[in-house]
């Protein structure tokens, strides 16, 4: 299995007390891959019902934000390959 890869930037370089801090996490996995699973009954009479489909991840990922002050960090948006998070400085 291949390793995550993982970019992170914030918008400044220094903050005051009290400013919005955004982080911008960019993130993917090589064999990071959706399935879908399609499902069909049929009876011994040969009736089938409709396909029914359900969809997973194999390999997903997490994404975890902390820092060393212990700052909450919120998720404000995630699109699967860039998340964008929030905090007060």
């Amino acid at each position: 299995m291949a390793a995550p890869t993982v970019t992170a930037s914030l918008t400044a370089a220094s903050y005051s007390p009290g400013d919005p801090m955004t982080l911008t996490v960019t993130y993917g996995d090589a064999d990071t891959r959706p399935l879908t699973v399609t499902i069909v009954v049929t009876d011994a009479q040969g009736n089938s019902s409709a396909p029914v489909r359900v969809a997973a991840v194999i390999d997903p990922l997490t994404i975890t934000v902390s820092d060393d002050s212990g700052r909450a960090w919120t998720r404000l948006s995630d699109t699967g390959t860039v998340a964008v998070y929030r905090a007060v400085a």
